[in-house]
């Protein structure tokens, strides 16, 4: 468990699969991509239960994200492909705008500093996400990479990832060729 000035960020629980799922199939939070949105909360169960295996595995993973009682959205950094720390974060529409995503960001990096300093802190994102784009800016990340999407239906869409540091020609192939 983790706090911020005004959240509490926990690993995600199986308690936590109505609300993650509520999260995960609202069509205002997946509008720019809505590939990751899920239609059955099946898909939200095995997702957690990857993030429950990041834990275990790195020391490291989504946290759900608590203001009080209320349940905010997810974020945190997790280990992508072996190769960086990714970084990435979802709010419930209700709480956008109050600042929350920096919180969960800063934590989220400083906490995969504290865990495995030496690999880069990532966030891979979709054009057009203006939303996530400014809020992956804030954190300071830069953009190192812009092309296709690997794997979207969509031959338009384009991939963005953004670090903390330069990366290597390597990370960015594993990042952005799967």
């Amino acid at each position: 468990m983790s706090s911020t000035a005004r959240l509490v960020l926990r690993a995600p629980e199986q308690a936590d699969l109505e609300r993650v799922f509520a999260l995960y199939a609202d069509p205002l939070v997946w509008g720019p991509d809505p590939l990751s949105r899920h239609e059955d909360p099946a898909q939200t169960e095995r997702m957690i239960g990857n993030w429950r295996a990041a834990w275990d595995r790195d020391g490291l993973g989504m946290w759900t994200a608590w203001h009080g009682d209320e349940f905010v959205g997810i974020g945190g950094c997790f280990v992508r492909y072996g190769v960086a720390w990714n970084l990435g974060f979802r709010l419930r529409p209700r709480c956008w705008g109050r600042g929350y995503a920096q919180e969960i960001s800063a934590a989220a990096i400083g906490a995969a500093r504290e865990h495995r300093p030496e690999l880069p802190v990532t966030a891979y994102l979709l054009e057009g996400n203006e939303q996530s784009t400014r809020a992956v800016e804030r954190t300071g990340l830069r953009q190192v990479w812009r092309g296709p999407d690997a794997g979207n239906p969509d031959p338009a869409a384009i991939r963005l990832v953004y670090a903390d540091q330069p990366v290597s020609p390597t990370v960015l192939t594993a990042l952005t060729e799967r």
